[in-house]
């Protein structure tokens, strides 16, 4: 009888040995990231189907470089992974308040520096990340979010952005765009959605001048791994923005996260680059590609087309919205590539 080989299960917790100094690296192999790295969220979760928030921490788990500990804002990656008595982190992990994961983090950091100060940290460096949706970010969570910055803590935050309260109900948030259907932002012949414009959430922390300000999606993993950890290496705060569809909320069939991240930045909806501070902007990945081939830019048309809380867009009454949101987007892509360092002149 043939011997089966025993593989060893990834999923499990994560153990980072006392005394030892960790600088794990990073690494795209992916079949040896699935045999060598493993992610910190566990299966058993109860995120919906099609979800792209836990394809984005498993990516942020294969950047780490040591010992690390999470911070999570009220939101869908914080009810559906951590429904009592059970739990999906496989590292550390400390739940808060819809407003104040900043502070949270804030107060993680300050306790590691004191207790390594004093010879009770044993490890020779511990990381802090925060992960929270656009709601605990762009508008609840954004006051402790600029005093973590402003004091300079060194944090990792992650926004993983699904545009709405999409725990509580599909309510707009300051991340939803221009014209999206929300249950308090509804469709009809007076209201076309949301009215206003999706706040620049990652400019607003630019503004900050924190070292390192960046944009990702689960799409361009390699992106995002290389981001994540570009934001733990730097010494104080560092800001992540991932844009995280959501097909409850956006009302798109579970097979097409990835696909709709891909066309966010095809389409310059949702445009990938980094900011360094001291450097300045600098586009990464296809956004770079886009700006030294402009005819791969496609039209807005091809993001909105399978999302369910834009489809009044497509309504021959309503193409002037559509062109309105398409100017919007030439507008921010253009001012973008007038910033950006390495953008063809």
């Amino acid at each position: 009888m043939a011997q089966v080989k025993q593989v060893k299960s990834p999923y499990e917790i994560i153990v980072f040995e006392p005394g030892k100094k960790y600088n794990l690296p990073l690494q795209f192999n992916l079949r040896k990231l699935a045999e060598e790295r493993k992610p910190m969220i566990l299966p058993g979760h109860r995120l919906c189907a099609g979800c792209a928030a836990p394809i984005i921490v498993k990516l942020v788990s294969f950047a780490l470089r040591g010992p690390t500990i999470v911070v999570n804002a009220t939101g869908c990656l914080e009810v559906a992974t951590t429904i009592f008595p059970y739990t999906s982190w496989a590292v550390p992990w400390i739940h808060n308040a819809f407003e104040n994961a900043a502070a949270t983090a804030s107060g993680v950091e300050s306790a590691l520096k004191a207790m390594k100060k004093t010879g009770r940290l044993p490890y020779d460096h511990v990381d802090v990340i925060v992960f929270a949706g656009d709601g605990g970010t762009f508008d609840i969570g954004l006051q402790s979010l600029s005093g973590m910055a402003e004091r300079g803590h060194d944090v990792l935050y992650i926004l993983y952005d699904n545009e709405a309260y999409m725990n509580t109900g599909i309510q707009r948030s300051g991340g939803t765009p221009q014209f999206a259907w929300t249950t308090t932002s509804p469709v009809g012949k007076v209201i076309p959605g949301k009215t206003q414009e999706k706040k620049p959430i990652a400019d607003i922390m630019v503004a900050h001048r924190i070292p390192y300000v960046a944009t990702a999606t689960p799409a361009h993993w390699a992106d995002l791994m290389r981001k994540v950890r570009k934001g733990l290496e730097v010494e104080g705060p560092a800001f992540i923005h991932a844009l995280s569809s959501c097909d409850r909320g956006w009302r798109h069939d579970t097979s097409l996260a990835i696909e709709i991240s891909r066309r966010a930045v095809d389409t310059c909806y949702f445009p990938l680059w980094e900011w360094i501070r001291g450097k300045g902007y600098y586009l990464t990945d296809r956004s770079l590609v886009i700006a030294k081939n402009p005819r791969l830019k496609q039209p807005i048309e091809k993001f909105v087309e399978v999302q369910g809380r834009f489809r009044h867009l497509l309504k021959p009454e309503n193409r002037h919205l559509l062109k309105q949101l398409q100017e919007y987007v030439d507008a921010v892509w253009d001012d973008l590539l007038n910033r950006a360092v390495n953008a063809p002149r």
